[in-house]
């Protein structure tokens, strides 16, 4: 039976809480998003994020020592799934808008069904189609 080194991430909320003194509540949020002074900063590990697959290596103890392999989207992190998915939900989008005279509605319609059926899958977190 073949071994796989896996290695898996989540992600740690790290916050601050500081007053600004500011003209308006937009100028009090880009003084705390420039403020780089993260000396007080608290972790919140009762929110800490999904856990998710970040490498794959063939063999005993083989993290960075070797090719990797593909991690499936599905174990990946799921904003991570979503971002990727929409430049291929956005393509079809334009494909669909675009000029009715030259489509062919049953050509896209073809490769738009599997699309959303991984963009349906990726917001039930569930695995991809087959």
């Amino acid at each position: 039976m073949p071994i796989f080194t896996i290695e898996t991430t989540h992600r740690l909320p790290v916050y601050r809480q500081r007053s600004y003194d500011a003209a308006s509540l937009a100028e009090a949020c880009r003084l705390a998003v420039a403020d780089d002074d993260w000396d007080n900063e608290k972790q919140d590990y009762e929110s800490a994020g999904e856990t998710y697959v970040t490498g794959i290596w063939e063999g005993p103890d083989t993290a960075y020592k070797g090719a990797t392999a593909l991690v499936p989207s599905h174990y990946r992190e799921t904003v991570q799934r979503k971002a990727d998915h929409f430049e291929v939900l956005l393509g079809l989008v334009k494909v669909l808008c675009g000029d009715d005279q030259a489509l062919d509605r049953a050509y896209w319609r073809e490769r738009a069904m599997p699309a959303i059926a991984k963009a349906e899958a990726i917001l039930a977190g569930a695995r991809d189609p087959d």
